[in-house]
């Protein structure tokens, strides 16, 4: 369920929004324990959704670091890489 959850800080190119919301979603869909709620939650869900996404385009573009930022494409490659030893080809 929260396999959209990333580290999103020191990156280059930086976090999307889509990758922030993405992981905002996923959050929330963890800590309510629904994939989409039910016609009376919809409002407060997506409410929720948006508040964490913009809590944590603050946290990112507000912490700072000496080092070098990472490159999207080879933490994915290496990902792969951990994926193919963990589960096989």
């Amino acid at each position: 369920m929260c396999r959209n959850i990333r580290p999103l800080f020191n990156f280059e190119p930086p976090a999307t929004e889509e990758e922030i919301r993405a992981a905002a979603l996923q959050y929330v869909r963890k800590v309510s324990g629904t994939r989409s709620p039910s016609g009376k939650n919809v409002a407060c869900f997506d409410q929720a959704v948006d508040d964490i996404a913009a809590i944590t385009r603050r946290l990112v573009d507000s912490l700072e670091t000496t080092a070098p930022p990472k490159n999207k494409e080879v933490e994915a490659a290496k990902a792969r890489v951990r994926n193919v030893r963990r589960f096989g080809p």
